[in-house]
């Protein structure tokens, strides 16, 4: 799940199908019982039949915990206190090299090009709000300039951030796309 309305309407169709949700969260499900095999398989085939997955194996789990932070630090506006390694590492307790081949291999892209791209989507997001200006964009997300910004942006989008506020086709793309 990539978003809190995912979360509740993954618990809403498992309420419906006779599962008790104790705790839903983004990358996170607990339910009240324990499940025997049948239940499983039920509770799997809801998950998929929502566009979901149940993820088992300890590197996915991680990787799901990564992407979940970024998002988060990036949501929250906040600078951060150091660098994205050392959030990271500082977060999950293991070295960052580690995390960073984990993620290449299950993702198939860096860390570091994940945290670019869902900086640029939420640059989308601020700039079609229309609330923020460019620069004050360009400060929220941790640019060290609002020129570091725009090439950034260019450079992912083929636009300058200007010409992207002046348009008006489909401007965005949804978090699980990138």
């Amino acid at each position: 799940m990539v978003c809190s309305h995912c979360a509740e309407v993954l618990k809403e169709k498992l309420e419906e199908n006779g599962f008790r949700v104790q705790k839903i969260e983004l990358g996170e499900l607990q339910l009240a019982e324990t499940l025997d095999k049948a239940a499983y398989k039920r509770l799997v085939a809801v998950v998929r039949n929502n566009g979901f997955d149940i993820i088992n194996d300890e590197a996915s789990q991680i990787v799901e915990r990564i992407k979940h932070l970024i998002i988060d630090h990036i949501r929250s506006g906040e600078p951060l206190d150091g660098n994205l390694s050392d959030f990271l590492s500082d977060r999950i307790l293991k070295d960052y090299q580690q995390l960073s081949r984990l993620f290449s291999a299950v993702e198939g892209k860096s860390i570091e090009r994940y945290f670019i791209l869902q900086k640029i989507e939420r640059a989308k997001e601020l700039i079609v709000y229309g609330e923020k200006t460019l620069s004050e964009i360009a400060y929220e997300l941790d640019y060290s300039s609002q020129q570091h910004f725009s090439r950034q942006f260019k450079k992912e989008t083929g636009l300058a951030p200007s010409h992207f506020k002046n348009i008006k086709e489909n401007k965005r793309t949804s978090i699980d796309q990138l």
